[in-house]
């Protein structure tokens, strides 16, 4: 039981992170998407070698970095996993700073309906009748939107089909989650660099100007390894049902930011597509608990 319940607000803590990241990305409105993105990635990377260093894992993961090196398949995967992590931050930082927070949430909500369609497709696992049902509400929803607005919520597709995608490419390459997001951001962490030193010498950007924007980019980094070290902590402990429940509070807490605190247009379209995806959302549990 105290392994559950710690499990458990490892997991809620994460994903009520997750649901406020908005919060921290709009108090940088100086700067650009690309230049919080870089940071991102730059203290991320830093943040993740110093916290291996004091657990006494940065061995691990010398051996790891050679294990992919002679592996060439698994070194493509890590390529691959860290450009749609990648992908799927810069989307959602310009979101954010554009103004487009309900359509996140509109994308990591069909996200879990997303991967188990990936996992159809590409590890041919067996759907219910009622969880095909669900996939399909999604879909309507989405092309109730696309319809009504003219053209594809792109941000709220984009965000569901690089995460779900991420996770499918990390399932085939089974790395310890403290090792994974280490490598991912020392993937791209030489091009995130050699762009923050471009934007510092040619005083394009925002970093060493101001203390609150320096001081917000550096925390860019804790922002986003420590849900995932709570993410980590409560997969461990936690039953998939109840993780796979707990990760729709991120998209509701972004959901109720944009709507209430940021006056984000909720109109007849969004309620409507909504209603769709929640339904699918509710079906998908169901059937997922009545399976277990």
């Amino acid at each position: 039981m105290n392994r559950f319940r710690t499990g458990l607000a490892a997991a809620l803590g994460s994903f009520f992170l997750w649901g406020l990241l908005p919060l921290y990305w709009k108090q940088l409105d100086s700067t650009t998407p690309w230049e919080i993105l870089t940071h991102r990635i730059i203290w991320s990377f830093v943040f993740m070698t110093a916290f291996l260093a004091w657990r006494k894992r940065l061995p691990g993961l010398a051996n790891l970095l050679g294990c992919l090196a002679s592996d060439k398949k698994k070194g493509a995967s890590v390529c691959a996993a860290a450009l749609l992590i990648t992908a799927n931050w810069c989307i959602f930082i310009w979101a954010v700073v554009n103004d487009h927070i309900v359509d996140t949430s509109v994308g990591y909500y069909i996200n879990p309906l997303m991967s188990v369609f990936l996992g159809v497709l590409l590890f041919h696992e067996r759907l219910t009748r009622l969880q095909w049902v669900s996939i399909a509400l999604a879909a309507a929803g989405i092309g109730y939107m696309a319809l009504q607005l003219g053209k594809l919520p792109l941000v709220a597709v984009g965000l569901a089909l690089t995460f779900s995608l991420y996770g499918a490419v990390k399932k085939g390459l089974a790395i310890d989650a403290w090792y994974s997001i280490t490598l991912e951001t020392l993937v791209v962490f030489p091009f995130a660099l050699m762009y923050g030193l471009y934007l510092f010498y040619t005083g394009e950007g925002h970093f060493g100007l101001a203390l609150k924007d320096t001081a917000l980019l550096i925390g860019a980094g804790i922002v986003t390894a420590l849900p995932l070290v709570l993410f980590s902590a409560g997969a461990n402990g936690l039953p998939l049902s109840v993780l796979g429940f707990c990760q729709y509070l991120s998209p509701t807490l972004s959901l109720l930011l944009g709507v209430l605190v940021y006056h984000e247009p909720f109109s007849e379209t969004e309620q409507a597509t909504f209603a769709m995806i929640w339904l699918a959302v509710i079906l998908f549990s169901f059937a997922g608990w009545r399976r277990r």
